[in-house]
């Protein structure tokens, strides 16, 4: 059925509650302080960037802390982190507040002094940082391209936790160039991508092509708080978030990234698809409703089959933007409003493959597109029918993001790569490559895998050496 959303829900009483495909044709308030908890996987030291202005380190640790003396110059991706997030935004100006809590144990088997944040709103919304505290503490921020570096002001032992609390404020790009189109307010819409510091490594935002620069664990529990200063409708992943006046209220398990949109005037289409809630988000007069939920239940269903492996969330929103590429995040998929009405179902049907390769299963997106961008492809084009050749040269699948041309990423990352990977299918057979990709999901359920994880998943599935067609197409690894 189509449902206008407008009116006031039911309270939410608790504090406030996820690689991307080209489309082929193609007044602040003060931030009440929210509450904490944590998730995630990979470890890994990296080095420190340059500092900006921010709050002094305080190294001494307060009673109740975990936090001890010292230095170690060490991170790690292995933080099981939990996020409580509330965003306050001015639809006219696209100004936001953002305040986050970070309840984070550290998970990493060694002792870590910082935490490396990254958020598109350094790079994009010429991010400032407010305040940072460690357990209550002062301490200090850096900031490198995306990523926010907080200084922990001591040593967290392996298995200890600590709670971070963060603020920031930015402004919304008012335009969908370049990559603002991730973190804009245009046309109307506010789109949001990447917008909470979240538990990562020191990467640039760097994309000379559509690629993701991003790599994030998965975290059991976020919280979100979103409020607006005059009425507008909230898009988000999940069920259906809970409106009090002008706050939207949610909250979701088991994600790598909340992305939001707004708008005004967005119309809700509803269906269930096997027990899934699908909610499609679209403005009157352009994308249709009906056939963003169509598409997306026949993608849900047809995917899961395809593998074996049901979708890991009991939502699903897809919602239309104002423009930029079609791009993925947990339990929601964005779909730009200029979408031709043949490419939609190859749109969705990849976005929604990404839900089990880069969602239930993550990976470092940007040194090793391959291991969603290929798969999802894989997936979307196998249950479609739609498999085609590449139009560029052949070239290594083993590269990250920045080693292809704006040009030839999609033809060699998605297209090559899926057909590599449908080439071992045939050479491995069909039944033993699918099984053996579910073992890949089943083995890194919202954890991270990776390009070689996947690989050596399908040789220890395959009864034929796949050895030298990997030598040729991944010499980085074989």
């Amino acid at each position: 059925m189509n449902v206008r959303a407008t009116g006031v829900l039911v309270a939410f009483l608790a504090l406030g509650a996820a690689a991307c495909a080209p489309a082929p044709s193609a007044s602040h308030a003060t931030l009440p302080s929210p509450s904490p908890a944590i998730s995630a996987p990979t470890p890994g030291p990296t080095a420190r960037p340059s500092p900006i202005p921010s709050l002094p380190a305080t190294p001494e640790p307060t009673a109740a802390s975990a936090i001890l003396p010292g230095a170690v110059d060490r991170s790690s991706l292995d933080i099981r982190a939990t996020y409580d997030v509330e965003l306050e935004v001015t639809v006219a100006t696209g100004a936001i507040h953002v305040g986050v809590v970070i309840d984070a144990r550290n998970d990493s088997g060694g002792p870590i002094d910082r935490l490396e944040l990254n958020t598109i709103a350094a790079p994009l919304g010429d991010l400032v940082v407010g305040s940072a505290e460690v357990d209550d503490r002062p301490v200090a921020v850096e900031m490198d391209d995306q990523t926010l570096v907080v200084a922990l002001g001591g040593v967290l032992p392996a298995g200890a936790s600590t709670v971070v609390e963060l603020s920031y404020t930015a402004t919304l790009r008012p335009d969908l160039d370049g990559s603002n189109w991730l973190f804009s307010r245009a046309g109307g819409t506010l789109a949001l991508y990447r917008w909470i510091p979240w538990v990562s490594r020191a990467i640039p935002f760097d994309r000379p092509n559509h690629g993701d620069p991003f790599v994030t664990p998965s975290s059991p529990r976020v919280r979100v708080v979103v409020t607006t200063d005059v009425p507008m409708i909230l898009a988000s992943p999940g069920t259906e978030p809970v409106l009090d006046g002008l706050t939207w209220s949610l909250e979701v398990a088991d994600v790598r990234d909340v992305a939001v949109v707004l708008a005004p005037d967005f119309e809700v289409t509803a269906r269930d698809a096997g027990g899934i809630a699908i909610r499609a988000y679209a403005r009157p007069g352009r994308l249709d409703g009906d056939q963003l939920v169509t598409q997306a239940s026949r993608a849900l269903t047809r995917i899961a089959d395809q593998l074996g492996v049901s979708y890991p969330w009991p939502a699903f929103t897809v919602v239309e933007t104002a423009g930029g590429f079609g791009m993925e995040s947990p339990a929601m998929i964005w779909i730009p409003d200029s979408t031709a009405t043949g490419d939609l179902a190859y749109l969705i049907h990849h976005e929604v493959a990404h839900q089990w390769f880069y969602g239930l299963v993550g990976n470092d997106q940007q040194a090793e597109p391959f291991a969603d961008e290929a798969a999802a492809d894989l997936l979307a084009r196998t249950v479609l029918g739609s498999s085609r050749g590449s139009r560029c040269d052949p070239a290594p699948l083993d590269r990250a993001i920045t080693d292809y041309s704006r040009g030839c990423y999609y033809e060699v990352v998605y297209i090559q790569g899926g057909n590599a990977l449908d080439d071992l299918r045939a050479a491995m057979g069909t039944e033993p490559f699918w099984s053996a990709l579910r073992g890949y999901l089943d083995a890194n359920r919202f954890g991270i895998g990776g390009t070689l994880e996947l690989l050596e998943a399908l040789r220890a599935g395959s009864p034929v050496d796949l050895l030298p067609t990997l030598r040729v197409r991944f010499p980085s690894l074989y």
